[in-house]
């Protein structure tokens, strides 16, 4: 028996059942006819022509009228079959890119996944956060040949795959930069620059800070691409001033030139990188002031730099209903010893 024997069949008797009494049960078996006929692919005008056959057999006396009423019905149906079936479509064909964005998202953690360093003389902690399933942020810890501390966080402007795949050849090229000692931060964003500019498409740029600490002077030295500012607090003043240090976005330029700044950390001072994600966080009143970000370094002061940061970000969470509209990167450094 194919499957429209069978179709027949089980339709006659539920229809037969249910006229002599309406049941719950009867129903019951109809939902599970209903997932037979999905399965099969059984348009609704299929449906309607076998409701209207099975009727006609068991009670030869319905009015013709009631017979004739059902061309209304499967011609609505026919209409709907075939958008229900485009939905269909759609659907699967959203499955399926959905199942490839979780793919990629996931190869994308594996790629650009950075360990975050534990040292005796600084407390780091770190926090990036996607606002969709790609992330368009990126931050990178490194040591180069002399020991010196490298660090990286970059933005892509634009979000999606592209900015993806973009923020994934940035983070293969600082790997094969950041490890030469003659790699300062100034050179390091200079070739970027070029390799930005040579092999993205017109239309994306990156934002990113990049710093080199010496833990022997406790010093580091820095150049930024249009990165969002950060901060450095100095503990003994205990005073929060902005990490300034302009510089054109990677990839405008190839011939533009960064600046180098130094600052010298004591014990207790403190390095603060975010991306824009943080800074232009929605609140009732419009974007977040940077003073509320002060606000809620204080606040936290006393943890570890990695409890400062996810607490800093579960509070930016909230005040967004948990629904953050960028990429959320924070980084921070202390001086321990």
């Amino acid at each position: 028996m194919d499957f429209q024997e069978s179709l027949l069949w089980k339709y006659k008797d539920i229809l037969t059942k249910y006229l002599a009494v309406q049941s719950e049960q009867t129903l019951y078996l109809t939902q599970k006819l209903s997932k037979e006929i999905l399965e099969n692919h059984i348009p609704p005008e299929e449906v309607i022509n076998l409701h209207k056959s099975v009727l006609n057999e068991l009670i030869p006396e319905v009015p013709s009228e009631v017979l004739v009423s059902f061309d209304i019905l499967l011609e609505i149906m026919m209409s709907y079959g075939l958008a229900y079936l485009e939905h269909q479509s759609l659907r699967y064909k959203q499955m399926e890119l959905e199942m490839e964005l979780e793919f990629g998202a996931n190869m994308q953690k594996m790629l650009l996944g950075s360990a975050i360093p534990k040292y005796d003389y600084l407390d780091i902690g770190a926090i990036s956060i996607p606002a969709k399933i790609m992330n368009g942020d990126y931050f990178h810890f490194d040591i180069d040949s002399d020991q010196e501390l490298k660090v990286a966080i970059a933005d892509v402007i634009g979000k999606g795959i592209p900015a993806a795949l973009c923020m994934s050849m940035i983070k293969y090229a600082v790997d094969s930069l950041s490890y030469s000692k003659h790699n300062s931060p100034e050179v390091v964003l200079e070739r970027l620059n070029r390799i930005v500019e040579k092999n993205v498409d017109l239309g994306i740029f990156i934002t990113m800070f990049y710093g080199s600490y010496n833990p022997k002077q406790h010093v580091i030295q820095y150049a930024s691409a249009g990165h969002e500012p950060g901060f450095f607090y100095n503990k003994k003043e205990n005073s929060f001033v902005d990490l300034q240090a302009k510089g054109l976005l990677l990839g405008i330029d190839p011939h533009v030139t960064y600046p180098k700044f130094e600052i010298s950390l004591e014990i207790g001072d403190m390095i603060i990188l975010l991306s824009d994600g943080v800074t232009e966080t929605r609140t009732e009143d419009g974007f977040l002031e940077r003073e509320m970000i002060i606000d809620l370094l204080n606040k936290y002061m006393h943890l570890s730099a990695q409890e400062i940061v996810n607490n800093i970000y579960r509070d930016l969470s909230k005040i967004q209903h948990y629904q953050i509209r960028d990429d959320f990167t924070m980084i921070i450094m202390r001086r321990l010893v």
